[in-house]
Order: structure tokens, then C-alpha cells, then sequence
């Protein structure tokens, strides 16, 4: 039942990243494809019906974390206190700024809004990437299964790192560039004219600088985490993880060239979505290491619920899953398609 529960929480979170990811990517691109008022409609309207739904993934796979492994949730959420207070300030600020830019027909009031969609969503994708990187590295747990992060310390990985440190910052720099390219196609599979030609052309460049900074985080992660494969050894079969990134990073590219913007939209997709897998194959059956003792790793079996619990929540879980596809496939089937260049309503 505890893997169930792992691979549930992994899932959920890989669907909020996948979903929520083209909305942060598109607000990371926001002041470089945007060139007028018109192209700043589209944008938003590109996420408009939508943005709010992704972003309940995030809740429900918090939920779900807090249901299934209360230890963990307990001592990561008083551990990564300050970062948490910080991600909620930058969820609140895009939602605010895309809701309330078009309340004034004022040259301030939308420039403010604008820069804030542009600032916290770049921010929030470098965060969440940090946060990923912080958890494969390890954070000084104590006996009492708790910990305290400074925002940084030296900026090296050790016992006592910070919550930035080079690895956490190639981290942060991976998200950041992967959720860009994720924006840029799904921009250029719903703009329409001008606008889907630009996003095109910056998917093709962000999709280099993409390849680099995903060669360099696997070494990086190696140095920082040498267990990271011992799972793979022990089942081969996860070595099919890797060739999957290296399939998807493929797919983007020539796809994109065949100006299949669906596919290559679907292939960024996969691409999130296995080097999250990858991030927690390689960490099962631990939830969060320790970087002072191994022994003092928070494991599954230690932070899951008692049994009746996680059997009753497996039933209650299904039932709301049915719910959210059914929603989700219901929001997007009425979205689909490029979007209208009409001012009024979600421009569809």
C-alpha cells in the first residue's frame, strides 16, 4: 500500500507540473513574445479557461501528501517554511495579475500586471525546481525528524546546506527553462498569425539551451546524490527512463519542425513528466533523505498511514479522480483550438 501511495502522490504532482507548467511558461515568455496589447490578449486568453483548474492539482496532490504521509508532510512543510510562504506569494500574485489586469483601461495599472505575471511566474518555476533539487539532495534532518534550511549558507552541498546551493540553482535553472519551452509550444499550437510563428522560433532556441541543462543536471545529480541509481541497477528496466527524456527532447524538435504543434506539445508533456518519474525512482522507498545520517532518511514505510486509512482514502481518492478527469476533459474539449483575437470573454 505504501508504494501505491507513492507512486499516487508522484503522479498527482507530475500532472500539476505538466498542466500548470504551460501557464508558467506562457507567463515566462510574457514580456518577450508579447509586441502589443493584441498579443497580450491572446496570451492570456490562451490560459485563461484553464489556469485556475491546473492549479488545484497542486492542492490535491498536497492534500493527498498530507493524507498518505503525514510525517513527511509534517516535517517538510515546518522545514521548507520560508520557501512555502514564498511559493504561496508568487501563486497569489500570477492569480491576482491575471484576474485584475483587465479591471483598468490604464497604461500603469496593466503594465504592473504584466510585470508581476512576468515575475512571479519565472520565479515560481525556479522555485519548484529548487524545491525538486532540494529534496534529492537531502536536508539535515534530526533525530526528532525535523529540520531548519537558511535560505542559502556557502552555497555548497553538505550537512548543512541551504536551500539554494549550486545544485538546487541547476535545479531551479531546469525548471525554468523546461516550463519556458513547454509554453512555447503550447503558445504555438494556440496562437494564432504572427504570434504562433515567434513562439515557434523561441521553442527552438529554448529547446537547445533545454538539451544542455539536462545534461548537466544528470552529473550533477550523481555528485550530489551517488544512490540516485541504484535502483535502476537493481531493476534495468528503469533504464528506459532515460531513453524516454532523450526520445521526448527528440520529439519536440522534430515535430516542431513539421509544424506539428500538438505532438510536440505532447512530447514536451512527456518529457516533465518522466524526469519527475525518474526523480522519484531513483529516491524510493525514501521520501526525504537525510543529509547528515542515510539512517535517518524519512522512508515510506516510516511517514504512511495507519492501514485503515490508506485503504479507506484509496476508495474516497478514485471517486474524486473520476470527477477531476471528467472536468478537466469537459474544460479542454470546450477550449480547444486556436485562440480569437476578440477582446471579450476567454477568446475562444
Amino acid at each position: 500500500m505504501g508504494a501505491i501511495w507513492f507512486w499516487i502522490v508522484a503522479v498527482m504532482i507530475a500532472a500539476y507540473v505538466v498542466l500548470d507548467g504551460f501557464d508558467i511558461g506562457v507567463g515566462i515568455l510574457y514580456p518577450i513574445l508579447a509586441r502589443n496589447e493584441a498579443d497580450r490578449r491572446i496570451m492570456l486568453h490562451s490560459i485563461g479557461p484553464v489556469w485556475d483548474g491546473n492549479e488545484v492539482w497542486l492542492l490535491a496532490g498536497g492534500g493527498t501528501l498530507y493524507f498518505a504521509f503525514p510525517l513527511l508532510y509534517a516535517s517538510a512543510f515546518s522545514g521548507f517554511y520560508l520557501p512555502l510562504m514564498i511559493v504561496l506569494w508568487l501563486l497569489i500574485g500570477r492569480g491576482i495579475s491575471i484576474e485584475l489586469r483587465m479591471h483598468m483601461a490604464n497604461g500603469v495599472w496593466r503594465s504592473f500586471f504584466d510585470g508581476l505575471f512576468f515575475v512571479s511566474s519565472a520565479l515560481l518555476a525556479i522555485f519548484l525546481g529548487a524545491a525538486l533539487a532540494n529534496v534529492i539532495r537531502g536536508v539535515p534532518l534530526g533525530a526528532d525528524q525535523y529540520f531548519f534550511l537558511p535560505l542559502w549558507t556557502n552555497w555548497r552541498v553538505g550537512p548543512h546546506p541551504g536551500i539554494l546551493d549550486w545544485y538546487t540553482v541547476i535545479g531551479g535553472l531546469v525548471a525554468l527553462i523546461a516550463l519556458a519551452t513547454h509554453g512555447a509550444l503550447y503558445l504555438a499550437m494556440k496562437a494564432p498569425g504572427a504570434l504562433e510563428e515567434r513562439a515557434q522560433r523561441i521553442a527552438g532556441k529554448a529547446w537547445i539551451a533545454l538539451c544542455a541543462i539536462t545534461l548537466i543536471s544528470l552529473p550533477a545529480t550523481t555528485i550530489v546524490r551517488p544512490t540516485s541509481f541504484n535502483n535502476y541497477y537493481r531493476h534495468p528496466v528503469l533504464f528506459a527512463i532515460p531513453l524516454l527524456v532523450v526520445a521526448s527532447l527528440l520529439g519536440m524538435k522534430a515535430f516542431s519542425s513539421r509544424q506539428d504543434h500538438l505532438k510536440a506539445f505532447l512530447c514536451s508533456c512527456v518529457y516533465l513528466a518522466i524526469m519527475l518519474v525518474g526523480a522519484c525512482a531513483g529516491l524510493y522507498p525514501t521520501v526525504l533523505p537525510s543529509s547528515l545520517d542515510p539512517a535517518g532518511d524519512i522512508t515510506v514505510a516510516k511517514a504512511l498511514s495507519g492501514p485503515y486509512a490508506t485503504h479507506v482514502g484509496l476508495i474516497w481518492w478514485s471517486l474524486g479522480m473520476v470527477l477531476a478527469a471528467t472536468y478537466f476533459c469537459i474544460s479542454y474539449g470546450m477550449f480547444r483550438g486556436k485562440v480569437s483575437t476578440d477582446p471579450d470573454g476567454y477568446g475562444h
